[in-house]
């Protein structure tokens, strides 16, 4: 194998915690979630380092009740600083993971960034970070070999205190194909009902399983399964 194959990249899915992140604390205690889009640096005085920067931010859920908690969940985080929402959008809301979005940018310590710790060791973030459930997915390029990963991961959770596993690994010039696109766009809902469908036979022909079986295994009534299983089949099938 030549050195060229050996290094050519690896695209990697990370599921992440670390320490005093009011994004995980806020998606902890609410539903909904927090997409990550970019990071401005606040003015700061020549040749000091900014003692705060500001993110844009996508806040999804449900419903407009359930968005609202989260928010009020970020104002009230002591990690938190001045949150501004956006009236006008971004064009990000048809594929934000949620019925309802709502954009903003927030300030917050640049020292509770863990970005910088994953770019320092190899890792380079390559698409919006998603936080639900008190965790981060980290969609990120390691342009070493996958021998190296590990370490460079095990460095990376001693630096920022975090939590690390790889939930996905593929070579990167395979690019993400057009279904796992849309899938990141489902809410969190609509993606665990769809994929307990197909992994229960759904799908197939003759079907494996019906709505009723699906909503018990899932403990959910039969219209709650269909709502989020129809919601989820239309954006999988919008052209």
């Amino acid at each position: 194998m030549s050195v060229e194959q050996q290094v050519s990249g690896t695209r990697l899915t990370l599921d992440l915690w670390h320490p005093n992140c009011w994004a995980i604390e806020a998606t902890e205690q609410t539903g909904g979630g927090v997409l990550a889009h970019a990071i401005y640096n606040s003015p700061a005085t020549s040749g000091e380092m900014p003692t705060s920067v500001n993110g844009l931010f996508t806040a999804f859920g449900d419903t407009e009740d359930e968005v609202e908690r989260l928010l009020d969940a970020i104002c009230e985080s002591d990690r938190a600083g001045e949150l501004q929402e956006l009236q006008e959008r971004f064009g990000r809301q048809r594929n934000a993971p949620g019925n309802v979005v709502r954009e903003f940018f927030l300030e917050y310590d640049p020292d509770d960034m863990v970005c910088p710790t994953l770019l320092e060791h190899g890792f380079v973030h390559s698409a919006p970070v998603r936080i639900e459930d008190g965790r981060e997915e980290w969609q990120v390029c390691f342009a070493d070999e996958r021998s190296k990963i590990e370490p460079a991961l095990d460095r990376v959770r001693a630096d920022a205190g975090a939590e690390v596993s790889v939930a996905a690994i593929t070579a990167s010039e395979s690019a993400a194909s057009e279904r796992e696109q849309r899938l990141d766009s489902l809410t969190s809902a609509q993606r665990k009902v769809f994929e307990h469908a197909r992994d229960a036979g759904y799908y197939e022909w003759p079907r494996e399983t019906s709505t009723r079986e699906l909503a018990d295994d899932m403990d959910v009534s039969k219209t709650t399964l269909l709502e989020h299983l129809r919601k989820a089949e239309a954006k999988l099938l919008d052209p």
